[in-house]
């Protein structure tokens, strides 16, 4: 066992030991009756006052409901909105709870569905259509309720050091046994990349080997991983004949990742580093980078491409696979702190494809050869991982992750469904280098 390893899993347990943000009171003691307020847990059945806001929400949602191709059913069986009988439905099942608590922000409307005020009978459609035409709606209602509702990002969710390793532990530490529910056995926690009659095992690995192939991974290539994930692109790699250097910052997935590099007689090749990417050195043929920049903040994006910079040998090549929105909107939402901050991905903060652009050509000598797109891709992987997730609720519930948990994860894996089905959100893989 390497000192890394040990490592890894002494702060492992000193991190299961502590009560951690997304897990259920059960979860976290053992099955002892703790409140939701002593383990740490929102607790959604406390429902916030202000009668005057909940009015003004009740209006302002019939005036945006009204322009959108959605209905809403209130409990008496009335219903309102612009859509027709075939349009995505949503139904209020608890009136007062609802509208008391979207009066109090926008992120109400999210603890809305987690607590069970509202459902949908086709949540990935109704929440399609409101990413699909939100952004139409202009400077009225849409940005009014923003400005009023949305807090700002608290500063104790900045990714300096210390505070990357706090928000990253708090998603992708929960439990390796939650993720392998739901994702496939590569533990791939990405998009995959489909061909017809494929699996989303073979998904996966042809998005990897698709990044591999980008950026000319094969023997004797050194390869540098930011953000090694369950080890997965690090061991395809090495299977190449590749030696890799992976990096993390979350101690359970450094443990997971080092078990399965060695358990697929990989070790030798690969070193999995309990390590900050700003804290890397060396120099290497090929940068590997899936779906960590949206971790890094934006005011860190500059640090992120410089030090992909520094450590890019002459002649080599990065590759990224990055999340991207709209440039405008990107500007517009960039501050704010919504309930994917506050209960999946604190500190995130998802480009637009320009910014990307903008940061390498004013931070570094590096820019974009080569940009395959492929949002519809990613709407299938989460329709995928949301099915098994669903699919697997008494196994989850087993695991210590009550109703509100898996009630938010799966408004978590439609919302993001969503925002690639309606073209909101897209992902690239992208091949960056110095021009020669």
């Amino acid at each position: 066992m390497t000192t890394t390893t040990v490592r890894s899993t002494e702060e492992n347990d000193r991190r299961q030991a502590a009560p951690a943000a997304g897990r259920s009171a059960a979860g976290r003691s053992g099955g002892a009756g703790v409140s939701p307020a002593e383990a740490g847990w929102p607790d959604v059945a406390a429902v916030p006052g202000g009668r005057v806001r909940a009015v003004a929400a009740r209006l302002l949602l019939r005036q945006i409901a009204a322009r959108l191709p959605i209905r809403v059913q209130l409990p008496d069986g009335a219903r309102f909105g612009g859509g027709g009988p075939g349009s995505p439905l949503l139904q209020i099942r608890r009136e007062r709870p609802f509208f008391q608590r979207i009066g109090a922000g926008v992120t109400g409307l999210a603890e809305g569905y987690m607590a069970g005020d509202w459902d949908s009978p086709d949540l990935v459609g109704l929440l399609t259509a409101c990413a699909r035409h939100l952004p139409t709606l202009g400077p009225g209602p849409l940005l009014q309720l923003r400005r009023l509702y949305v807090a700002r990002s608290p500063a104790a969710e900045q990714s300096t050091l210390e505070g990357a390793r706090a928000n990253i532990q708090r998603h992708y530490d929960l439990s390796d046994d939650l993720f392998a529910l739901f994702l496939d056995p590569t533990m791939t926690y990405s998009s995959a990349l489909f061909a017809a009659g494929d699996t989303l095992t073979a998904a996966q690995l042809r998005k990897n080997q698709a990044l591999l192939d980008l950026t000319g991974v094969g023997p004797g290539s050194t390869v540098l991983e930011i953000g090694a994930g369950w080890g997965e692109l690090a061991i395809q790699a090495a299977s190449r004949g590749a030696r890799v250097t992976t990096l993390t910052i979350s101690p359970a997935q450094c443990a997971a990742a080092t078990a399965r590099i060695a358990a697929a007689g990989l070790a030798d090749l690969v070193e999995v580093q309990l390590r900050d990417y700003r804290q890397a050195n060396g120099s290497y043929d090929v940068i590997l980078s899936v779906e960590m920049i949206e971790a890094v903040g934006e005011p860190y994006w500059p640090t992120y491409f410089r030090s992909i910079d520094r450590l890019l040998a002459p002649g080599g090549r990065a590759g990224l696979q990055a999340i991207t929105m709209p440039h405008d909107r990107m500007l517009a939402t960039r501050s704010g702190h919504t309930w994917i901050h506050k209960y999946i991905f604190p500190g995130g903060q998802i480009p637009s494809l320009a910014a990307i652009r903008d940061s390498l050509s004013e931070h570094t000598g590096l820019r974009i050869e080569a940009d395959t797109a492929m949002g519809q891709d990613y709407a299938r992987t989460l329709h995928e991982w949301r099915t098994r997730f669903v699919a697997a609720a008494d196994e989850v519930g087993r695991l210590g992750f009550d109703a509100i948990f898996q009630r938010m994860w799966n408004l978590y894996l439609a919302y993001s469904e969503a925002g690639f089905r309606s073209g909101y959100l897209n992902v690239h893989q992208l091949l960056l280098q110095r021009p020669s």
